[in-house]
């Protein structure tokens, strides 16, 4: 096995000539499918979708990766792991299911869970790096819909009965792949559409706009470790989160 100085001189003269790509690519085919099966909890072969995710979150470590992020097969792992969820996630939810709570391969975790493990195989310090990242896309994303994370605390519903009818309103959007598509499309909330389809008043809905906003936003494409976080508060104060 190369060291890893090696590795990463390997990876840089990958990055800009795609015959070396190939190669690397090829070299690491056990360590792809390896990933792959971990994150599935099964064995993952070439005919699964798994397998080519995987394969192409490899390909993207190669890219996007730096000396400074640590060892390259830790961000490897790190981004197939994260594509595979992705993916997951988008399959579940055309299905019309929650998939951060489902049960995944041996033993009874969820995805959620394991998004929340301080202990995970990605390490301490890649995972609080993964966070970052996400926080970081968050408030630029919410920055374009003209909300900062102030504006989501300060417009959070403060009485139980109308956190409740927000948390219907949000339930339902969630469950609803157009609603939620033109929610991360426009950044905007459909005030009439959501309240039509969810039976909640539409002034309460306004009155909570940048939260409800905000939530949904969440539920967009990527942010599974922000729904993790929210999911563990949620419980630790005896609620359910969306």
């Amino acid at each position: 096995m190369k060291d890893e100085h090696t590795i990463i001189k390997d990876v840089y003269a990958a990055k800009t000539d795609t015959d070396r790509a190939d190669e690397l690519i090829r070299r690491y085919l056990p360590f792809i499918k390896a990933e792959a099966s971990r994150q599935t909890g099964r064995v993952c072969t070439e005919q699964d979708d798994e397998y080519s995710i995987a394969m192409m979150a490899f390909y993207e470590a190669i890219l996007g990766y730096e000396k400074e992020r640590g060892a390259f097969k830790g961000y490897a792992s790190m981004l197939i792991r994260s594509r595979i969820i992705d993916y997951h996630r988008k399959e579940t939810r055309h299905e019309g299911h929650a998939s951060l709570y489902e049960e995944r391969g041996d033993g009874d975790r969820t995805l959620a869970d394991e998004l929340c493990d301080d202990r995970d195989h990605i390490g301490e310090r890649l995972g609080l790096e993964a966070t970052q990242q996400e926080i970081e896309e968050l408030s630029k994303v919410l920055s374009r819909a003209g909300v900062t994370f102030s504006d989501v605390a300060d417009n959070c519903p403060r009485q139980e009965r109308t956190m409740a009818a927000c948390k219907k309103a949000m339930a339902c959007g969630v469950k609803d792949k157009a609603l939620l598509d033109e929610v991360e499309r426009t950044g905007r909330l459909p005030l009439k559409r959501l309240s039509l389809a969810s039976g909640v008043e539409r002034k309460t809905l306004e009155r909570h706009r940048r939260y409800i906003l905000a939530m949904l936003l969440i539920h967009t494409n990527g942010y599974e470790i922000i729904r993790g976080h929210l999911r563990h508060m949620a419980v630790e104060k005896g609620g359910t989160a969306v």
